[in-house]
C-alpha cells in the first residue's frame, strides 16, 4: 500500500517532535507545511526539506495533494481549522486541547462525522511506554479487579521558559497537563460519573492555577484521585513523568519514579524496568513523550489504512475533555459534577 500524504499546519514549539516522528513513521510522509510565521514555517521546512510551504491555510488546502492533516496550532484556531479539513473531506488530527469549549469540541466532531472524515486528537500521553505497560500488567488480571487508583504528575520544572504563554493563560494546569493524566485515568480505569476538584495558585508570576487534586467517581465503582503539580519542589525531579498507583482485589500495581513497575500479588512482588526507548532524535528527559508521539502517529496511520477507529478519536476525547470542564466547574462551585449531563 503507498504511503500516504500527510499536510502538517503549525510549526511553533512542539511541531518539531511531530515532524521527527512523521519521518520515522511507516506508511506516512509529510508534504506541505503552513505557519502564519514566515521564520518558523522556514525553519522546519529547511530542517525536514519540506518544499511547500504556505502561510496561508485555506491555501494549502485549495492546493491539496495530501491525504490527513496534522493541525498543530493553538486551541483557538482549531475549530475553523478541523472544520476547513471536513469541507475539503480530509481526515484530521488535533492538538489538545481539544477547543476552547465543549459545544466547539462536540461541533467539530460532528462536522467530521457529517463528511464521513476521521478526526483524532493528539492525546499522546496514554501511548507512553510506562502507560502502556500499565494498562497490559492489568488486562493481564495480574492484581484482579481494581478499587482504587492514583495519577500523579507533581513537578517543579519550569514550564515557563519554553512555552512562556502558559503564564499568560487563565486556566492553566488542568487545561494544559491535566487533560493528559485525566485521559491517562480514564484509558486505565474507565470512563467517569462524577468530578469533585480543587485548585491553586501558588506561583505569583502567573494567571492561572498550577496545583490541581482532582477526585474522580468511575462507572465502575473505581474511585482515583487525579493530582498534578507545577509547584512541587522534589530531591529528584520526576519531570515529565506520569506516576500510577493501583489497588485490586488480589494485588497492587506501583508504576515509580525511574520507570519501575512493581506488580504484587499473591505470588509475590515482581519488578519491571518499562523505561521508553530513547529514539535518535530524542533527548532526556523529553524522550518518554517524543517516543509517544512516535506511537501515537504510528496508530492514527494504521488505523488510517485498515478503517478502523482511533483510540483518541474525537468522540473518544469528548470524554477526556468534559472532565477537564467539570473540574474547573467543580473547582468553581466547590462541589461534584455530574459528566453524563455534560455530554448530552
Amino acid at each position: 500500500m503507498t504511503d500516504l500524504k500527510g499536510a502538517l499546519i503549525g510549526c511553533g514549539f512542539f511541531a518539531v517532535n511531530q515532524m521527527h516522528a512523521w519521518h520515522d513513521v511507516e506508511g506516512a510522509e509529510i508534504v506541505a507545511i503552513c505557519d502564519r510565521d514566515p521564520e518558523r514555517l522556514r525553519i522546519i521546512g529547511d530542517q525536514f526539506g519540506i518544499e511547500r510551504r504556505y502561510s496561508d491555510a485555506e491555501a494549502l488546502f485549495a492546493d491539496g495533494g495530501f491525504d490527513f492533516v496534522d493541525i498543530a496550532t493553538t486551541v483557538q484556531s482549531h475549530r475553523p481549522l478541523v472544520e476547513m479539513a471536513a469541507r475539503h473531506k480530509i481526515a484530521a488530527i488535533c492538538q489538545k486541547p481539544f477547543a476552547k469549549t465543549l459545544a466547539d469540541a462536540k461541533a467539530m466532531v460532528a462536522a467530521c462525522r457529517d463528511a464521513g472524515v476521521p478526526l483524532m486528537i493528539h492525546e499522546n500521553f496514554r501511548w507512553q511506554t510506562p502507560i502502556q505497560a500499565v494498562r497490559k500488567t492489568l488486562d493481564e488480571n495480574a492484581i484482579g479487579t481494581p478499587f482504587w487508583g492514583r495519577f500523579t504528575f507533581r513537578s517543579g520544572y519550569d514550564v515557563f521558559s519554553g512555552q512562556p504563554y502558559l503564564a499568560e493563560q487563565d486556566r492553566f494546569i488542568i487545561e494544559d497537563l491535566g487533560i493528559h493524566t485525566l485521559d491517562i485515568a480514564r484509558y486505565i480505569l474507565g470512563d467517569v460519573l462524577s468530578v469533585t476538584a480543587r485548585t491553586k495558585r501558588v506561583n505569583p508570576k502567573i494567571k492561572g492555577e498550577d496545583v490541581a487534586t482532582i477526585l474522580l467517581d468511575h462507572e465502575s465503582g473505581v474511585t482515583s484521585v487525579v493530582d498534578v503539580s507545577y509547584a512541587t519542589r522534589l530531591s529528584k525531579e520526576p519531570f515529565p513523568e506520569t506516576l500510577i498507583e493501583l489497588d485490586g482485589t488480589e494485588g497492587t500495581i506501583r508504576l515509580t519514579q525511574g520507570y519501575q513497575l512493581e506488580i504484587t500479588n499473591a505470588q509475590g512482588t515482581r519488578s519491571l524496568d518499562v523505561s521508553p526507548k530513547l529514539l535518535s532524535w530524542a533527548s532526556r528527559p523529553w524522550h518518554n513523550i517524543q517516543e509517544s508521539v512516535y506511537a501515537i502517529q504510528q496508530h492514527w496511520i494504521d488505523q488510517l489504512k485498515q478503517g478502523r477507529e482511533h483510540s483518541t478519536s474525537g468522540a473518544d476525547n469528548l470524554k477526556t475533555f468534559a472532565l477537564v470542564e467539570a473540574a474547573y466547574d467543580s473547582a468553581a462551585k466547590r462541589e461534584a459534577v455530574d459528566i453524563g449531563a455534560m455530554l448530552k
